[in-house]
């Protein structure tokens, strides 16, 4: 559905996008991480063909943005940032507008905002005027409209800037539900919280180089390539800690308050043996647990000294 080749955009001596080589199928939910000027926003808006690259190919939907752009359009749900409403427009006439605009039949026209405005829950508001709407029910009423042609690709920038929690929690639950649609997107955000159980595939981006493509679990595994696991005993900690230390599976040990951690050693994936060890050495587990590895110390890892 969407593929580059070695894509590139300069700013004078400023490489924003560095020859970004990406391929997303259909139905992929693409989380797009990354710092503020990152390069995020300018990849996403040559995929909308707002913005002409200065090196390389992109293709959405089999199409190439040079000779195709017209038809991309009408393939593409771009949602930027921040975006303008028109300040004498109920939410229904604002939809409607841009369903006209669309090119969305007169009798269908009704039927389709309503539905858009059903799946991103904001039904209650279709007579409000769209300048009277908090910033998330704002985002809401901007996804909805860029649902209303029924587009194959969603390029969505930031969806959940400036929001407030509960808000940001509302927003990752309507993409969810689009990923539910066999859509592919691509959603960018600094924030990586917000993309952890969203996405089925994420990249990294830093200074305009794609450091990391691929599916969550994948990034997670190589993230962290030596188990970690967390050991708390009821008394004796750090005796217990010198004993696990002395095991040939155990890289090393260290503690944190009266909580043991255990770095595996390399391609070891069988740790049955630390309880067995503390029960035969006469200690009670109170925890034994991996460690969690998220998108956030996923995205330190990966990045750690890529980009000075």
């Amino acid at each position: 559905m969407i593929e580059t080749r070695q894509l590139t955009k300069r700013y004078g001596d400023l490489i924003a996008v560095d020859h970004i080589d990406l391929k997303l199928a259909e139905g992929d939910v693409f989380g797009f991480i990354g710092p503020n000027g990152s390069g995020k926003t300018t990849t996403m808006r040559m995929l909308a063909t707002l913005l002409n690259p200065d090196y390389g190919e992109a293709y959405v939907c089999g199409k190439s943005i040079y000779t195709h752009p017209q038809e991309i359009r009408r393939l593409v749900g771009y949602m930027p940032d921040f975006f303008g409403v028109y300040d004498d427009m109920s939410v229904i006439e604002y939809l409607e507008f841009f369903a006209a605009a669309y090119r969305i039949d007169g009798h269908a026209r009704r039927k389709i905002c309503e539905e858009k405005l059903e799946l991103v829950d904001m039904s209650f508001k279709r007579d409000a005027m769209v300048n009277q709407l908090s910033r998330g029910q704002t985002q809401r009423i901007g996804l909805a409209r860029v649902l209303l042609h029924e587009p194959q690709v969603l390029l969505l920038d930031e969806p959940a800037s400036g929001l407030d929690p509960r808000a940001r929690i509302e927003i990752r639950n309507l993409l969810k539900r689009l990923g539910e649609l066999k859509k592919t997107v691509i959603v960018s955000s600094h924030i990586l919280p917000e993309l952890a159980d969203v996405c089925t595939r994420v990249g990294m981006i830093e200074k305009g180089v794609l450091i990391v493509d691929g599916y969550v679990n994948e990034v997670m595994k190589k993230a962290r390539e030596s188990q970690m696991l967390e050991v708390c005993v009821t008394e004796n900690s750090e005796q217990a800690a010198a004993l696990l230390e002395q095991h040939d599976d155990v890289a090393r040990v260290s503690m944190q308050g009266e909580t043991i951690e255990v770095t595996l050693n390399q391609n070891v994936e069988d740790y049955s043996f630390i309880p067995q060890m503390m029960f035969e050495a006469g200690y009670r587990l109170t925890l034994f647990r991996e460690e969690e590895v998220n998108l956030e110390t996923a995205f330190m890892e990966l990045t750690r000294g890529k980009q000075q």
